[in-house]
């Protein structure tokens, strides 16, 4: 039995710790903050209740694996999970409006027939099946392995994009994820429709990859899912299953300093300076924080991934507390798109937010966050800037984004404005404050291309006896993403050298 100390109490550490105790381990999660959870907070008042991180779930296997790996009970026993159909209703800026069904190809195209004409449905369709061939290439060294040695051949682009002829040029093809919207939908609303997704996970369209197109295969293939009571009862889960396998958590713990001996990873020494002894050290953090934990200490060894030299963007939530009954016919899940989604990423990324901004509005018809049927829980959401190229602590600002979001979301929300009882703002300085990423930042998966600037470091590092999970972390963030995270760390703490990835 070796002894673990987890840094952190976010869910990709929590479903190490949980793993690594069912293969019997002892194992200590330390976490700065008086919760567990990371970046799936909540927030409440008034008997209204939101969330204030991720609101939907995608992959939803990741976690069921997780608890049939880690006890008899399956997920479904600890958390009701509720498929969201339509998955995402999209409202654009001349009126136009679609809304797609949840994990049913053939009626995402009838859908896109219907509402930007016939040919829409086709060439969605046709994209599909090349996300596909993306997705087939890439999901096991990015999903479900450690990260390869020679993770540069993962600087390949692996989205088969089909050579666009022209007359008297040269045949182009499509290498960013805008370009695709572009050439091979025909930008447009079609187009629009796939640059979200590269803005949802905070990738700006016109430099994100073409490999991006697994975004929407993923969703569109495995489906949306919503956690009865909020995504909140998720970390609630997986912090109860880890009681229940004896990982014993220690809150309003910062870890200031990991500890080496012979060459080797200790333990960690706490803020009030409390020394702890253990075999191995898994950090669910932000791993730029490692370098003021070893100061002096080189963690990531030549030719590795390292992390991120800049903050990340972030995102800005608004929740509302609306009178009125949700409307039956409500679509949980509205995109109100900017007009330029590429302007918009352009201008937000820089820090300037001259562009409107595109609002993802989260209505779930769900009694537990609510004080009751005459009234409505809505929450808002944008990327933007982190904190630093903005100062989101200056309240005058914060409150002329929130307006922005509000009148965007009215297109969505009828007599928003009029059913309004209160709102509360959450910026970038609030996930700080939560998760310890530098700025706010929140990280996107891990994707191929790009000369692999869109991977993260490696579940081990320089260091022996310390290993990274989380979304900062391989395979990088989003929720299904962080959980595979603490499989990976698992099976290389358990198998060591063996280990070959996840089954």
């Amino acid at each position: 039995m070796a002894r673990i100390a987890v840094i952190g109490a976010g869910v990709g550490a929590m479903a190490a710790a949980a793993r690594l105790a069912v293969a019997g381990h002892r194992v200590t999660v330390y976490e700065r903050s008086s919760t567990y959870g990371g970046a799936l907070g909540r927030f409440e008042r008034d008997g209204f209740v939101f969330d204030t991180g991720p609101g939907l779930l995608r992959l939803p296997a990741v976690y069921r694996d997780l608890f049939v790996k880690t006890g008899k009970e399956p997920l479904e026993s600890r958390v009701e999970l509720a498929p969201v159909d339509p998955a995402s209703r999209h409202l654009f800026a001349d009126g136009t409006q679609v809304s797609l069904p949840n994990a049913s190809r053939a009626g995402v195209m009838s859908a896109l027939d219907a509402a930007l004409g016939a040919g829409a449905g086709e060439r969605w369709g046709a994209f599909l099946i090349r996300a596909r061939e993306a997705w087939d290439r890439t999901r096991r060294p990015l999903l479900e392995e450690p990260l390869w040695p020679n993770w540069q051949v993962l600087a390949r682009e692996p989205y088969p994009a089909p050579k666009q002829r022209r007359l008297l040029r040269a045949p182009r093809q499509a290498a960013t994820l805008g370009e695709v919207a572009a050439w091979e939908l025909g930008g447009g609303h079609l187009g629009a429709l796939l640059e979200n997704y590269a803005l949802e996970y905070g990738l700006d369209p016109s430099t994100a990859p073409a490999s991006a197109a697994v975004l929407p295969y993923m969703e569109q293939t495995f489906g949306s899912w919503y956690v009865r009571g909020g995504m909140r009862e998720l970390a609630r889960a997986v912090y109860e299953r880890c009681l229940a396998r004896k990982v014993e958590f220690v809150f309003d713990a910062e870890v200031t300093r990991v500890n080496e001996k012979d060459g080797r990873a200790a333990g960690v020494e706490l803020a009030d300076g409390t020394a702890v002894e253990a075999d191995h050290v898994v950090c669910g953090a932000d791993p730029r924080g490692l370098e003021r934990m070893l100061p002096g200490r080189e963690l990531w060894a030549p030719g590795t991934v390292r992390p991120a030299a800049t903050a990340r963007p972030s995102r800005f939530t608004v929740l509302l507390a609306l009178r009125g009954a949700r409307p039956s016919d409500a679509a949980h899940r509205t995109v109100v798109h900017s007009p330029s989604a590429t302007a918009e990423a352009r201008t937000a990324f820089a820090g300037t937010h001259n562009a409107p901004p595109t609002v993802t509005v989260l209505r779930p018809d769900d009694p537990a966050v609510r004080p009751d049927d005459g009234h409505e829980a809505v929450t808002l959401t944008a990327t933007v800037a982190p904190d630093g190229p903005v100062d989101w602590t200056d309240e005058a600002l914060v409150q002329r984004y929130a307006d922005e979001l509000i009148t965007a979301a009215a297109r969505a929300v009828p007599e928003l404005r009029e059913r309004l009882l209160w709102h509360e703002s959450r910026t970038p300085v609030h996930i700080a404050e939560a998760t310890g990423a530098g700025g706010g930042s929140v990280p996107a998966p891990s994707l191929a291309a790009a000369e692999a600037a869109l991977l993260h470091p490696s579940n081990t590092t320089a260091l022996p006896g310390l290993y990274l999970a989380g979304g900062w972390a391989h395979p990088g963030g989003g929720l299904a993403h962080a959980g595979m995270s603490g499989a990976l760390v698992t099976g290389l703490i358990v198998e060591g050298d063996d280990f070959r990835g996840s089954q």
